[in-house]
């Protein structure tokens, strides 16, 4: 047995205990996933393609009723027609907020691409229509610094409390759902009585429950992410109070008629499918970021979240404060991808991020990061955010031609 191989066996004699607490979470969501379609007796009808308006378009409106029970809401959009998780985010704060409204965001500033949404100049952002902005750092310890938001709640008129999960391209660790929904109490419990907005992407399934099941307005998410299992060929969603979806569901299509029309020409079996399959496929990327995380840990890396830490994401970040031993492990990524194996990214200005980044997804569904993926923007320290992994097996043949290059 060479070195790398020792490594990766070491690597998962020391994940067991991780392992088997993701393949419970992964039995619980299971189970919920699979109730959900029981209770809304899901049949072969409802995979048809529509044309035209819609109406009455059985398989779009089922799809919808399924989200809000697995998401705890009282309603949910699912539409292929939102492009990614920038879009879903975008569609759910134009439909909540109005111009004069203030939006708070308590976890710092939000990822890259959502700052032009926010705060551009003549682009058609929130700033364009009036709406005002403030953010508050999140403590050294990776929580919200809820004295401060108590402080400003009660100082000002807030209409939303905006919460990214993830870490974007931050070091820090994900909020678990119980943080949020710790956070979601205490700002209550001081009558705060505005939108708790949840930006979800990455972290749908790893825990046993969704920001909407402990008190969130509004959560919102990419299908190229985790709940379209891999399959979802695209869209995104939107699940949250009958108050809020109701008023975002006129920006998806118009105030006039909101989701009662959209058709959808290619079917919707792959929605269906890649939700059931999700609970699982969710499970292999935390188990291979375990893994991969375990084996950079024992090398020397800083990653987060830390070994012997249950993930509340599928992102995991590493530290390589070097640019060259950086690209080769996002090279490495794209090297043992089974789509596009022989193309070598390299740094690029990407729209609407602020640093050039390179990008490794070699993946059936472009740009899927519930595949296995890699991204990083290319600036000290020199960050590597992976994620993703349709099985967990691809991940441990990923992290052996990983270690080859870093070894």
């Amino acid at each position: 047995m060479n070195t790398v191989e020792q490594l990766i066996q070491t690597s998962e004699n020391k994940c067991k205990g991780c392992f088997k607490i993701a393949d419970e979470i992964a039995l619980y969501n299971q189970e919920k996933v699979l109730k959900a379609f029981w209770d809304n007796k899901v049949a072969l009808r409802h995979f048809a393609q529509t044309s035209g308006y819609g109406y009455g378009d059985e398989g779009r409106d089922t799809l919808n009723a399924i989200y809000a029970q697995v998401f705890g809401a009282q309603r949910a959009i699912v539409s292929p027609s939102i492009a990614s998780g920038t879009h879903a985010l975008s569609l759910g704060l134009f439909g909540v907020l109005r111009p004069g409204d203030t939006m708070l965001s308590v976890t710092g500033e939000p990822y890259d691409t959502l700052k032009d949404v926010i705060s551009g100049k003549n682009i058609g952002s929130l700033s364009d229509f009036g709406v005002n902005y403030q953010s508050i750092p999140l403590l050294k310890n990776g929580n919200i610094n809820l004295k401060r938001v108590l402080k400003v709640i009660s100082e000002n008129k807030i209409a939303m409390l905006y919460i990214q999960r993830s870490r974007g391209y931050a070091w820090r660790n994900s909020l678990s759902v119980d943080k949020i929904g710790q956070f979601v109490e205490a700002v209550r419990s001081a009558e705060y009585e505005g939108c708790i907005f949840v930006d979800n992407c990455y972290g749908e399934f790893v825990e046993k429950k969704e920001p909407t099941e402990v008190g969130a307005d509004v959560a919102c998410g990419s299908l190229i992410k985790n709940p379209g299992g891999g399959l979802a060929p695209t869209g995104g969603y939107i699940v949250g109070s009958e108050k809020y979806i109701s008023q975002i569901e006129g920006r998806v299509t118009a105030p006039s008629i909101g989701c009662e029309v959209g058709s959808y020409a290619f079917g919707y079996q792959y929605f269906y499918q890649g939700l059931f399959l999700a609970p699982h496929t969710v499970n292999q990327a935390v188990k291979g970021s375990l893994l991969i995380g375990m084996a950079m840990s024992i090398l020397g890396y800083q990653t987060l979240p830390k070994m012997g830490v249950t993930p509340c994401d599928i992102t995991r970040s590493i530290i390589f404060n070097d640019e060259k031993r950086l690209i080769d492990f996002i090279q490495s990524v794209q090297e043992v991808s089974p789509v596009d194996s022989y193309v070598s990214p390299i740094p690029w200005d990407m729209p609407g991020y602020e640093d050039a980044v390179i990008m490794a997804a070699g993946c059936f569904v472009a740009g899927s990061s519930i595949e296995l993926s890699a991204d990083a923007p290319v600036k000290p320290p020199y960050v590597a955010y992976l994620q993703g992994g349709l099985t967990y097996e691809h991940c441990k043949i990923a992290l052996k031609q990983m270690l080859k290059k870093l070894i």
